[in-house]
């Protein structure tokens, strides 16, 4: 995306995105060109063996630091800027006291320490009532398996805390001083499938009715939910009285900021995560995948995760690139030569974690000879992470019909030849967008929407993304893709 020159009487919008390593502020123009962008990194403490924790004070430092940095790099002043919209990670824990202040450290989502809560509440009838509920099953990094360890572990935290908040959630908080969630965040373990609102029933399937007291109050995403206070006015660079929306979980904001929006459009997401979600216009529950609400009431997104995307090539590269960047790794490891698929070695992408029920064994090679090399081991890395995202696709157009190209962001899109091989693998076009931040360009429309730039989502995405490349499948490969598929689905049970 072309950097767009700030000019007198443009109206910007602030686009906070706030990852599970990074935050990011990014100022847009309406119509969704990128202008500036400002990031700080947040350290992560793991304090005991699958804890992931951060201090919330760091990370709202790191926000407020990335939005100085942003206006500063633009060179406007904090009034020019008429809106600002948050996305964040979704699931873990952001719990705070009657005054706002932190109870104990931030629980990522990466966290598995109540991997014990999320079997005992996702097992049997009680896994099969809440998956009618509240249209997915938990997993240890969801509000309902994070509660049930707080109340077994740590009662006296819940016993201090007056809400339970997920990250945007705490840094709007500091922006503004105002308590709230959004629907599609909330949508995590406690609102009914249908209604899309808080769910007592839920709770009580959980077994955690006396926590009612800690869900706050549901803004619409797009809804101005606050007003940046002058503290944070002094800490940021932002004018006070700006307006801030409520915000959404980072994987609705990056389907808004790339346009897959609308009813059957699929959108992949290479990051942390695999991320392949679908929209629709009713809720359809199944295991496999989450049924949370999207950014607008009477529509859905079902997403089917697991934290075993392009992460697993960075682990690769950083271990064995000596020195390379990824563009010349890719290119060395031959991804889209059928030949070199021959004998070749196979990848699970569990590093990080797996689909519920898979990768009890964490990841591993199989087939890995003393004849390999390095390009080798990154090819089967590069396919491991499409074959899984494949196995979560799948088990989607099992139960959707997609609308057109499915769109793909992330660090994965970036590489031509890495999405030609997701695009073969799947076999569905695939287009990539102008978005190079496409969660925080989805939360500054958002914040455009809450202004009344743009009536809704369709008018917001049509002004703002352009499609950049597009990708079909290829039919050179004959049954190699199939047959690797195949051994992929075998090593994965």
């Amino acid at each position: 995306m072309a950097l767009t020159p700030t000019a007198a009487g443009v109206r910007y919008f602030l686009g906070l995105d706030a990852g599970q390593t990074f935050t990011k502020a990014v100022l847009f123009t309406e119509d969704g060109r990128q202008v500036a962008r400002g990031a700080a990194s947040i350290a992560t403490a793991s304090p005991r063996a699958s804890w992931q924790e951060r201090d919330m004070h760091e990370v709202w430092r790191a926000a407020a630091a990335a939005i100085r940095e942003c206006i500063v790099s633009a060179g406007i002043v904090g009034a020019q800027i008429a809106g600002v919209g948050i996305c964040g990670h979704n699931d873990g824990a952001y719990l705070v006291d009657g005054d706002g202040e932190p109870t104990r450290a931030a629980i990522l989502a990466t966290d598995s320490r109540a991997v014990v809560e999320a079997a005992e509440l996702g097992e049997g009838s009680r896994g099969s009532a809440a998956l009618v509920e509240t249209g997915q099953v938990p997993a240890p990094y969801s509000p309902s398996s994070l509660l049930a360890w707080l109340e077994r572990h740590e009662p006296e935290t819940l016993d201090k805390s007056r809400w339970y908040l997920f990250c945007k959630d705490w840094l709007r908080l500091k922006l503004t001083g105002e308590i709230a969630t959004d629907p599609s965040e909330a949508s995590a373990s406690f609102t009914n499938l249908h209604d899309q609102q808080w769910s007592d029933e839920a709770l009580r399937i959980y077994g955690l009715e006396p926590q009612r007291r800690l869900l706050p109050p549901l803004v619409a995403s797009s809804a101005v939910a606050g007003y940046v206070t002058r503290e944070a006015a002094g800490e940021t660079g932002l004018a006070q009285g700006t307006p801030v929306v409520a915000g959404a979980h980072d994987v609705d904001t990056a389907a808004l900021g790339i346009g897959a929006i609308g009813v059957g459009s699929l959108s992949l997401v290479m990051g942390t995560f695999s991320i392949n979600q679908v929209v629709w216009d009713s809720p359809v529950g199944d295991p496999r995948w989450q049924a949370r609400t999207f950014l607008e009431p009477g529509r859905w997104l079902h997403m089917s995760t697991s934290p075993s995307s392009a992460s697993n090539f960075e682990w690769a590269v950083q271990n064995w690139g000596g020195g390379m960047d990824y563009p010349e790794v890719i290119e060395g490891a031959r991804i889209l030569d059928p030949d070199a698929y021959r004998d070749a070695p196979h990848f699970l992408p569990y590093l990080y974690g797996a689909p519920l029920g898979y990768g009890a064994g964490g990841a591993q090679f199989t087939g890995l000879r003393g004849s390999h090399d390095r390009n080798d081991v990154f090819r089967a890395v590069l396919e491991g992470v499409v074959h899984q995202h494949r196995w979560h696709v799948d088990a989607l157009r099992s139960a959707f019909e997609f609308s057109g190209a499915a769109r793909l962001c992330g660090g994965g899109a970036k590489s031509e030849a890495w999405t030609q091989l997701m695009t073969d693998v799947l076999e569905i076009p695939i287009e990539v967008t102008d978005s190079t931040e496409a969660g925080a360009r989805g939360a500054a429309l958002l914040a455009a929407i809450g202004v009344g730039v743009y009536s809704g989502l369709e008018e917001a995405a049509d002004a703002a993304v352009d499609v950049v490349r597009r990708h079909e499948p290829q039919h050179h490969w004959g049954s190699v893709l199939d047959e690797r598929y195949a051994r992929f689905l075998e090593l994965m049970h």
